[in-house]
């Protein structure tokens, strides 16, 4: 499926982005997105996604056009092919790194394809289909989409994050709460659902404020285990709405923490293996912690990393009763 170009000149450039997913991904290329879209004036960007990831890229401004790209069906991807073959394009920019992403840019047949170096892509091979390799220097994922993006023509910088308002769904406090969303990509990147049930406790006697953990409904059975907390089931346009209202927030390396860092809410973001100067909140809003000594690594083990383990509901609930009170 495809949305047709309603925004921009035909005769500007013709940009296609690739980021297919996940969550805190599409979101961490949205300012590399405005800043092409930006510097090339009468352009036309289209943008290709998952569709389980479309809600974020919603009344984006710098987005003019969406290809649905879904690699489970051979009508999606009929379709997707169709979307992608229905202009020409000067370029591609792949911010993903895969083979399916290179190939969905490949599809399009732009004029050039930008990727990351092989030395910095989770399937190298992709970059045997890029025309240009751009190795960047750059910590945190967003300043290397934006190194990426430069490469391919941004000269004007956007450090922007355009997020839809979202829907409401579920219910939640009138007063005041802090959202926290306890899953991620796999349990070594988790907080323990007991750290989560003491922090509830401590929020509500000392501050009298609730904790509220969204989830989908399939994790109905894990958010029941958090004792004192409120659950709330939502899809992706209703946690954005919840993230807005929120008060602060908890968050380990997930999407849901980087949706709460484009939305500079403040909070804690708790970290373990995964590397926060590459993968953390963007933007200062939150504070991170991480015990000292985490080892960094990116395997996707199945229980809880130790270094997770040793901060403690105390320690969050600290730094939220300070950022509360600013």
């Amino acid at each position: 499926m495809y949305t047709p170009a309603t925004k921009a000149s035909p005769s500007g450039a013709r940009i296609l982005v690739v980021r297919l997913s996940s969550m805190g991904d599409v979101i961490h290329a949205l300012p590399a997105a405005a800043s092409l879209k930006h510097s090339f004036p009468g352009s036309c960007l289209t943008w290709a996604v998952n569709p389980r990831w479309a809600p974020l890229l919603k009344d984006n401004p710098f987005i003019d056009r969406l290809v649905l790209f879904s690699r489970h069906s051979w009508a999606g991807i009929r379709e997707a092919w169709r979307g992608l073959r229905a202009q020409k394009y000067d370029f591609a920019v792949d911010f993903q790194g895969l083979m399916q992403s290179a190939l969905v840019a490949s599809a399009a047949r732009p004029t050039r394809i930008y990727g990351f170096h092989q030395s910095q892509l989770r399937e190298p091979l992709a970059g045997l289909i890029y025309s240009d390799r751009v190795l960047s220097q750059a910590a945190h994922v967003v300043d290397r989409n934006l190194d990426l993006a430069a490469r391919a023509g941004a000269a004007n910088v956007l450090k922007t994050f355009p997020l839809p308002a979202g829907i409401p769904e579920g219910e939640l406090p009138s007063g005041r709460f802090v959202l926290a969303s306890p899953s991620a990509g796999w349990r070594a990147k988790q907080w323990p659902v007991e750290h989560y049930a003491a922090l509830a406790h401590l929020l509500g006697r000392e501050l009298g404020v609730a904790l509220v953990v969204d989830g989908a409904p399939q994790a109905a059975a894990d958010l029941a285990r958090i004792t004192g907390a409120i659950p709330h089931f939502s899809g992706l346009a209703g946690l954005i709405d919840a993230t807005r209202r929120a008060a602060a927030v908890v968050g380990v390396d997930s999407g849901p923490l980087h949706l709460a860092a484009a939305l500079a809410k403040p909070g804690v973001a708790i970290f373990g293996p995964t590397d926060p100067a590459r993968n953390g909140p963007y933007g200062g809003s939150l504070e991170v912690m991480r015990a000292d000594g985490a080892e960094t690594s990116y395997k996707r083990r199945n229980e809880y990393d130790a270094s997770m383990l040793k901060i403690t509901p105390e320690m969050v609930f600290e730094s939220l009763r300070r950022q509360l009170a600013g």
